[in-house]
């Protein structure tokens, strides 16, 4: 017997990477259903299967970086950037850079945050995929989006691994005119 596994031509990306996301309850508080993406990650097939996704989708886009937020955005952003052999900018929580930085603030359900980047991190009319692990409540994207528009960077489009539509984030995103692109949701999950 070949140690070859074959995949029915018809596999579908979107519900095999959806069924290795682990669903964590109560986590961080009491309600929340949390997606955890570390299975996807752990596993060397499903990890492949996700950056090729990401690959195939970004190799004739015509980007010049690849900006991952921080921090799971990292993760992804950077090995897509690596394939893709382009650059990569992480944008990251408030006090975590070292150099000179621009930042961005933005709602949480429970409060406030801030986002950072540093202020030579892309340069005007480059085109640029911005990617996380999750869509919720569409701050942070758009938080991160506000910045490199700010340097004059054209965003190509938003990026995530997973949706979470019933929190509204991905509506309001492609509301501010900013393309998304979701592997997998867990509406009505």
């Amino acid at each position: 017997m070949s140690a070859i596994q074959s995949h029915p031509a018809n596999l579908d990306y979107a519900d095999y990477i959806r069924q290795h996301i682990r669903t964590v309850p109560d986590w961080p508080q009491a309600g929340v259903q949390f997606r955890d993406i570390t299975p996807v990650l752990q596993n060397p097939k499903t990890f492949r299967i996700l950056v090729d996704i990401f690959i195939h989708r970004y190799m004739d886009s015509g980007a010049d970086l690849i900006a991952g937020l921080d921090a799971r955005g990292f993760i992804l952003g950077s090995v897509v950037a690596y394939e893709l052999n382009l650059g990569f900018v992480p944008i990251r929580k408030k006090g975590k850079l070292p150099y000179l930085t621009i930042s961005e603030e933005y709602e949480l359900e429970y409060g406030n945050a801030t986002v950072e980047m540093h202020s030579d991190a892309c340069q005007p009319g480059q085109k640029v995929v911005l990617i996380d692990d999750l869509v919720a409540t569409g701050g942070t994207m758009l938080a991160g989006a506000r910045l490199l528009q700010r340097l004059g960077a054209e965003i190509i489009e938003a990026a995530a691994i997973v949706d979470l539509p019933e929190l509204g984030g991905s509506k309001l995103i492609r509301e501010q005119q900013l393309p998304l692109f979701t592997v997998c949701d867990f509406s009505g999950h």
